[in-house]
């Protein structure tokens, strides 16, 4: 039987993808959208509980939201993609990452078919680390406590985390989504632990900004992308890991009558051609709402301020 952590980390597509003779382990089980610092400390203990034991740890995430296949339609703005959450867990030291695909029929699971078909007869839980809240099975009918009772009968421990942040407030996906939308990109750094990100390919836009002296990077992104309220924002273009300082705009361009929303950046001191990248944009600060302009000249003006701010803040 395997035991001990893996030599490198693993992605598997659903529990199916174990290997033969794959041992005990540690899993945590959840969305972990954006993986913010509640969600951190729970992988966190996973992965100490699985080193002290000399197991591999598992991370269970699902793929789609659950949302989308239980309520069609209703599926939240997304805070990271699959790709760069998976980036950010292996970061925190996880084993192994599954992405178990939710279907319709994975949905309707009864709470004690989940644990057996995934916990015990693929994974071989020891011990399962899973925020106090923690819900599964045919509409949510499993909770902590059902979870612990079925750990009892099958031999496995379990541990709930509480997500309590700092002044009162409580770490959830929820939260930081709510502070995103508002443009509140700072009070979503403190709950993420890190600045928020956007990813999506680079497209052409009207090309107005070449014209003017400030040529941007168009972005389209990932559908159901977190995208911060209307506004201008310090922020970085990331591509292929660099980071490069930008100066952010979302809206509809009002002073062009513009009326498709639009996320733009100009990056600083850059010239390169971006066309087709996939990028990330994250966000460090807001520097103002939308305005309308009565013209082009007092937009530029403007714009100028607003790279100044956006340099002395990314200094």
């Amino acid at each position: 039987m395997l035991s001990g952590r893996v030599e490198h980390v693993q992605r598997w597509r659903g529990v199916e993808s174990a290997p033969s003779g794959w041992g005990r382990c540690v899993v945590t089980v959840g969305v972990y959208d954006g993986v913010h610092l509640g969600h951190q400390q729970i992988i966190g203990m996973a992965v100490d509980a699985a080193r002290a034991d000399g197991v591999p740890s598992v991370l269970l995430t699902f793929d789609p939201h659950p949302s989308e296949v239980v309520r069609p339609g209703s599926h939240p703005a997304v805070l990271t993609s699959q790709r760069y959450r998976a980036e950010l867990v292996e970061a925190l030291g996880v084993d192994v990452v599954c992405v178990l695909p939710f279907t319709r029929d994975f949905s309707r699971l009864e709470p004690d078919e989940f644990v057996h078909k995934v916990l015990v007869e693929h994974l071989h839980a020891r011990h399962v680390v899973v925020g106090e809240n923690f819900r599964y099975g045919y509409k949510a009918a499993g909770d902590i406590v059902s979870l612990a009772a079925a750990g009892r009968r099958w031999g496995f421990t379990v541990e709930g985390v509480p997500l309590s942040g700092s002044g009162g407030t409580t770490w959830s996906s929820t939260y930081v989504r709510a502070c995103v939308s508002a443009g509140d990109v700072e009070a979503a750094a403190a709950a993420l632990g890190r600045e928020h990100r956007v990813e999506g390919f680079v497209v052409k836009g009207d090309q107005r900004g070449r014209e003017i002296g400030y040529p941007t990077a168009n972005l389209e992104p990932l559908p159901w992308s977190a995208v911060p309220a209307d506004g201008v924002y310090a922020g970085r273009l990331v591509l292929r890991g660099e980071q490069l300082p930008a100066a952010i705009s979302i809206g509809t361009n009002p002073t062009f009558d513009g009326q498709d929303r639009r996320v733009e950046a100009y990056v600083l001191d850059y010239s390169g051609d971006l066309y087709g990248e996939h990028v990330g944009l994250s966000f460090t600060a807001r520097l103002r709402e939308t305005l309308r302009f009565d013209g082009v000249e007092p937009l530029v003006e403007q714009m100028a301020k607003d790279v100044a701010r956006a340099r002395e803040l990314l200094a």
